[in-house]
């Protein structure tokens, strides 16, 4: 494994992490302080999309655990599956996050949140593959 590919893991490693707090928020304190600092409104407001930001949380968990296996496989087992496992976890965090920009540019801050640990992650793995 080479410096590339270190560098890589540690923003994946921050990005599965932050999808970890994200994916707690939605799943589990929805209506509380941090989240509510976070995605704004009311716990009052937010309380009728409860279900729907739970289901969210589930997508942000496994997405986080997709790249804490590519990240366990990658320096424990096996670069190519780790490294496509880490690719393929950051890679769709990058697009939900363009998705949200792309969909209303008004969450243009939030995408860039969402997604700049992500985009580090695939262009210094890609790095670590092809140099």
């Amino acid at each position: 494994m080479n410096t590339f590919m270190i560098i890589a893991s540690v923003f994946a490693f921050l990005a599965a992490a932050l999808h970890v707090l994200i994916a707690y928020m939605e799943m589990f304190a929805w209506e509380g302080p941090l989240a509510r600092k976070t995605f704004g409104g009311t716990p009052e407001s937010a309380r009728p999309f409860a279900f729907f930001a739970y289901n969210q949380g589930l997508y942000n968990s496994f997405l986080a655990i997709e790249v804490f296996v590519g990240l366990g496989i990658l320096f424990f087992s096996s670069v190519a599956v780790g490294s496509a496992l880490v690719l393929a976890g950051t890679a769709s965090m990058l697009c939900a996050a363009l998705g949200l920009v792309l969909k209303d540019n008004s969450f243009a801050t939030a995408s860039a949140k969402q997604g700049s640990l992500p985009l580090l992650a695939v262009i210094f793995m890609v790095l670590g593959l092809v140099l």
